[in-house]
Protein backbone atom coordinates (compact mmCIF):
# COMPACT_ATOMS: atom_id res chain seq x y z
CA UNK A 1 0.00 0.00 0.00
CA UNK A 2 3.15 2.26 0.74
CA UNK A 3 4.08 1.89 -2.79
CA UNK A 4 1.00 2.08 -4.26
CA UNK A 5 0.40 5.13 -2.67
CA UNK A 6 3.97 6.38 -4.05
CA UNK A 7 2.61 5.56 -7.31
CA UNK A 8 -0.84 7.73 -7.07
CA UNK A 9 1.27 10.75 -5.69
CA UNK A 10 3.68 10.85 -8.81
CA UNK A 11 0.55 9.84 -11.56
CA UNK A 12 -1.67 12.57 -9.30
CA UNK A 13 -1.52 14.96 -12.69
CA UNK A 14 -3.81 11.93 -14.46
CA UNK A 15 -6.35 12.38 -12.05
CA UNK A 16 -9.47 14.62 -11.26
CA UNK A 17 -10.58 13.39 -7.93
CA UNK A 18 -9.79 10.96 -5.50
CA UNK A 19 -10.81 8.16 -2.86
CA UNK A 20 -9.61 7.29 0.58
CA UNK A 21 -9.41 3.38 1.02
CA UNK A 22 -8.76 2.33 4.63
CA UNK A 23 -6.16 -0.66 4.07
CA UNK A 24 -8.12 -2.63 6.89
CA UNK A 25 -11.35 -2.82 4.19
CA UNK A 26 -8.85 -3.38 1.48
CA UNK A 27 -7.74 -6.25 2.98
CA UNK A 28 -11.11 -7.82 3.27
CA UNK A 29 -11.81 -6.96 -0.47
CA UNK A 30 -8.93 -9.07 -1.47
CA UNK A 31 -9.61 -12.06 1.06
CA UNK A 32 -13.29 -12.25 -0.38
CA UNK A 33 -11.89 -12.04 -3.62
CA UNK A 34 -9.21 -15.01 -3.25
CA UNK A 35 -12.05 -17.13 -1.51
CA UNK A 36 -14.31 -16.57 -4.45
CA UNK A 37 -11.76 -17.57 -7.06
CA UNK A 38 -12.29 -18.54 -10.21
CA UNK A 39 -15.14 -16.47 -10.08
CA UNK A 40 -15.90 -12.25 -10.28
CA UNK A 41 -17.63 -10.98 -7.19
CA UNK A 42 -20.10 -7.32 -6.71
CA UNK A 43 -19.16 -5.42 -3.49
CA UNK A 44 -20.93 -2.53 -2.56
CA UNK A 45 -19.26 0.05 -0.63
CA UNK A 46 -20.56 2.79 1.69
CA UNK A 47 -18.58 5.93 3.13
CA UNK A 48 -18.40 7.39 6.23
CA UNK A 49 -20.05 10.74 6.17
CA UNK A 50 -18.18 11.60 9.48
CA UNK A 51 -14.96 11.31 8.75
CA UNK A 52 -13.97 14.08 5.74
CA UNK A 53 -10.75 13.30 4.02
CA UNK A 54 -7.57 15.03 5.76
CA UNK A 55 -7.46 18.69 3.99
CA UNK A 56 -3.45 17.76 3.68
CA UNK A 57 -3.64 14.55 2.20
CA UNK A 58 -5.84 15.93 -0.73
CA UNK A 59 -3.99 18.68 -1.25
CA UNK A 60 -1.13 16.37 -1.40
CA UNK A 61 -2.44 13.78 -3.83
CA UNK A 62 -4.47 16.27 -6.20
CA UNK A 63 -3.39 17.26 -9.46
CA UNK A 64 -3.62 20.55 -11.93
CA UNK A 65 -7.37 20.10 -12.16
CA UNK A 66 -9.31 19.22 -10.11
CA UNK A 67 -13.09 18.39 -9.85
CA UNK A 68 -14.74 19.05 -6.67
CA UNK A 69 -18.19 17.46 -6.68
CA UNK A 70 -17.68 15.04 -9.54
CA UNK A 71 -19.41 11.81 -7.65
CA UNK A 72 -21.75 11.54 -4.44
CA UNK A 73 -19.77 10.82 -1.29
CA UNK A 74 -16.26 12.75 -2.97
CA UNK A 75 -14.20 13.88 -0.26
CA UNK A 76 -14.92 11.15 2.42
CA UNK A 77 -13.37 8.32 3.46
CA UNK A 78 -15.20 4.81 2.72
CA UNK A 79 -16.13 2.97 5.62
CA UNK A 80 -17.41 -0.40 5.02
CA UNK A 81 -18.27 -2.87 2.11
CA UNK A 82 -20.53 -5.98 1.76
CA UNK A 83 -20.44 -8.87 -1.10
CA UNK A 84 -23.37 -8.44 -3.11
CA UNK A 85 -22.69 -11.14 -5.87
CA UNK A 86 -20.71 -13.81 -7.22
CA UNK A 87 -20.53 -15.59 -10.57
CA UNK A 88 -19.38 -14.81 -14.54
CA UNK A 89 -18.86 -11.52 -15.66
CA UNK A 90 -22.35 -11.05 -17.49
CA UNK A 91 -23.94 -11.85 -14.43
CA UNK A 92 -22.19 -10.55 -11.54
CA UNK A 93 -23.65 -6.47 -12.54
CA UNK A 94 -26.83 -7.54 -11.75
CA UNK A 95 -28.13 -7.66 -8.06
CA UNK A 96 -29.82 -10.66 -6.88
CA UNK A 97 -33.40 -10.47 -5.08
CA UNK A 98 -32.07 -10.45 -1.57
CA UNK A 99 -30.30 -7.31 -1.97
CA UNK A 100 -33.53 -5.29 -3.43
CA UNK A 101 -35.67 -6.37 -0.54
CA UNK A 102 -35.50 -5.62 3.18
CA UNK A 103 -33.90 -9.01 4.40
CA UNK A 104 -30.88 -6.93 5.06
CA UNK A 105 -32.20 -3.30 5.77
CA UNK A 106 -30.95 -3.54 9.05
CA UNK A 107 -27.24 -3.92 8.56
CA UNK A 108 -27.26 -2.02 5.43
CA UNK A 109 -29.83 1.33 6.46
CA UNK A 110 -32.79 2.73 4.65
CA UNK A 111 -30.75 2.68 1.33
CA UNK A 112 -30.96 -1.39 1.06
CA UNK A 113 -29.11 -2.04 -1.92
CA UNK A 114 -27.81 1.68 -3.59
CA UNK A 115 -24.30 1.77 -2.22
CA UNK A 116 -22.22 5.16 -2.57
CA UNK A 117 -19.16 3.13 -4.54
CA UNK A 118 -19.19 -0.33 -5.83
CA UNK A 119 -16.22 -2.98 -6.73
CA UNK A 120 -16.03 -6.03 -8.67
CA UNK A 121 -13.27 -8.30 -9.47
CA UNK A 122 -11.58 -9.45 -13.05
CA UNK A 123 -10.00 -12.87 -12.30
CA UNK A 124 -7.33 -13.20 -14.54
CA UNK A 125 -7.73 -10.26 -16.38
CA UNK A 126 -6.44 -6.97 -16.29
CA UNK A 127 -7.81 -4.24 -13.69
CA UNK A 128 -9.59 -2.25 -16.78
CA UNK A 129 -13.19 -1.79 -17.49
CA UNK A 130 -15.15 -3.41 -19.95
CA UNK A 131 -18.07 -2.62 -21.88
CA UNK A 132 -20.50 -4.47 -19.56
CA UNK A 133 -18.40 -2.05 -17.04
CA UNK A 134 -18.56 1.02 -18.25
CA UNK A 135 -22.48 0.04 -18.77
CA UNK A 136 -22.88 -0.94 -15.20
CA UNK A 137 -21.07 2.56 -14.03
CA UNK A 138 -23.98 4.50 -15.70
CA UNK A 139 -26.21 3.70 -12.57
CA UNK A 140 -23.22 4.37 -10.30
CA UNK A 141 -23.83 7.42 -7.89
CA UNK A 142 -19.65 7.24 -6.57
CA UNK A 143 -17.39 5.21 -8.13
CA UNK A 144 -16.61 1.98 -9.61
CA UNK A 145 -13.37 0.83 -8.81
CA UNK A 146 -12.05 -3.06 -10.19
CA UNK A 147 -9.45 -5.52 -8.70
CA UNK A 148 -7.77 -7.66 -10.99
CA UNK A 149 -6.17 -10.64 -10.27
CA UNK A 150 -3.55 -12.59 -11.73
CA UNK A 151 -3.27 -16.33 -10.65
CA UNK A 152 -2.28 -19.99 -11.96
CA UNK A 153 -3.38 -22.55 -12.76
CA UNK A 154 -5.36 -20.17 -15.13
CA UNK A 155 -7.80 -23.15 -16.72
CA UNK A 156 -10.82 -21.47 -19.04
CA UNK A 157 -9.50 -18.09 -17.81
CA UNK A 158 -5.88 -17.41 -19.58
CA UNK A 159 -4.28 -13.88 -18.70
CA UNK A 160 -5.40 -11.36 -21.50
CA UNK A 161 -2.05 -9.20 -21.58
CA UNK A 162 -3.12 -6.62 -25.14
CA UNK A 163 -5.71 -4.84 -23.52
CA UNK A 164 -5.74 -1.28 -23.71
CA UNK A 165 -5.52 0.98 -20.99
CA UNK A 166 -3.94 2.48 -17.71
CA UNK A 167 -3.11 -0.38 -15.02
CA UNK A 168 -2.24 0.20 -11.07
CA UNK A 169 -0.47 -2.70 -9.92
CA UNK A 170 0.36 -3.41 -6.15
CA UNK A 171 4.01 -3.79 -5.96
CA UNK A 172 5.87 -6.69 -3.76
CA UNK A 173 8.73 -5.12 -1.21
CA UNK A 174 10.57 -7.75 -1.12
CA UNK A 175 13.62 -8.54 -3.12
CA UNK A 176 12.98 -11.20 -5.70
CA UNK A 177 15.70 -14.11 -5.79
CA UNK A 178 17.82 -14.37 -8.74
CA UNK A 179 16.52 -16.17 -11.41
CA UNK A 180 18.06 -18.88 -13.61
CA UNK A 181 18.69 -18.13 -16.84
CA UNK A 182 16.62 -20.55 -18.76
CA UNK A 183 13.42 -19.42 -21.17
CA UNK A 184 11.31 -21.42 -18.21
CA UNK A 185 12.93 -19.27 -15.66
CA UNK A 186 12.40 -15.91 -17.23
CA UNK A 187 8.84 -16.77 -17.87
CA UNK A 188 7.99 -17.79 -14.07
CA UNK A 189 5.81 -14.98 -12.37
CA UNK A 190 6.55 -14.20 -8.84
CA UNK A 191 3.90 -15.96 -6.48
CA UNK A 192 2.51 -13.41 -3.80
CA UNK A 193 0.35 -16.54 -2.15
CA UNK A 194 -1.72 -18.80 -2.31
CA UNK A 195 -5.67 -18.30 -2.34
CA UNK A 196 -7.95 -20.79 -0.68
CA UNK A 197 -8.82 -22.31 -3.72
CA UNK A 198 -5.18 -23.23 -4.33
CA UNK A 199 -4.52 -20.87 -7.03
CA UNK A 200 -1.27 -19.45 -6.76
CA UNK A 201 -1.39 -15.14 -7.29
CA UNK A 202 1.10 -13.51 -9.32
CA UNK A 203 -0.34 -9.97 -9.46
CA UNK A 204 -3.15 -7.69 -8.09
CA UNK A 205 -4.07 -4.65 -9.70
CA UNK A 206 -6.79 -1.68 -8.76
CA UNK A 207 -8.67 1.48 -9.84
CA UNK A 208 -10.86 3.73 -9.69
CA UNK A 209 -13.06 5.58 -12.17
CA UNK A 210 -16.15 7.30 -12.73
CA UNK A 211 -19.35 6.62 -15.07
CA UNK A 212 -18.14 9.52 -17.35
CA UNK A 213 -14.88 7.87 -18.29
CA UNK A 214 -12.26 9.66 -15.95
CA UNK A 215 -9.87 7.64 -13.91
CA UNK A 216 -9.94 8.16 -10.02
CA UNK A 217 -6.90 7.95 -8.05
CA UNK A 218 -7.32 5.89 -4.95
CA UNK A 219 -5.43 6.71 -1.89
CA UNK A 220 -4.72 4.22 1.30
CA UNK A 221 -5.41 5.43 4.44
CA UNK A 222 -4.85 4.18 7.67
CA UNK A 223 -8.09 4.08 10.67
CA UNK A 224 -6.95 7.90 10.92
CA UNK A 225 -6.95 8.81 7.61
CA UNK A 226 -3.61 9.46 6.80
CA UNK A 227 -1.74 7.61 4.28
CA UNK A 228 0.47 4.69 4.56
CA UNK A 229 3.84 6.05 3.79
CA UNK A 230 3.08 9.32 5.03
CA UNK A 231 5.87 10.16 6.73
CA UNK A 232 8.48 9.45 4.14
CA UNK A 233 5.98 11.15 2.03
CA UNK A 234 6.39 14.68 4.00
CA UNK A 235 10.06 14.26 3.50
CA UNK A 236 9.74 13.82 -0.28
CA UNK A 237 7.56 17.01 -0.42
CA UNK A 238 9.33 19.09 1.83
CA UNK A 239 12.31 18.45 -0.37
CA UNK A 240 10.45 19.10 -3.28
CA UNK A 241 9.66 22.89 -2.12
CA UNK A 242 12.90 23.45 -0.61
Amino acid sequence: MRSYNHDSYEQRSGYMAQVHLPGSVFQSLVWWALQSLPDEILVGIDINPNMPHQPEVDDYFSGEEVHGNLFQGQGYVISEAHIVNRGDSYSVHHLPEDWTDDMFSTERGSRAGRFTHWLHTHPNAPAIPSGPDADAAQETSGIDMILGLRFSPEGPLPWFDDVEGTRRSMKATTKEAPRKRSFFARHRLPVLGKAPSGHSIHELQLIGFHKSGHGINIVFVDEDGWPYGWDSNMKCLKSNQA
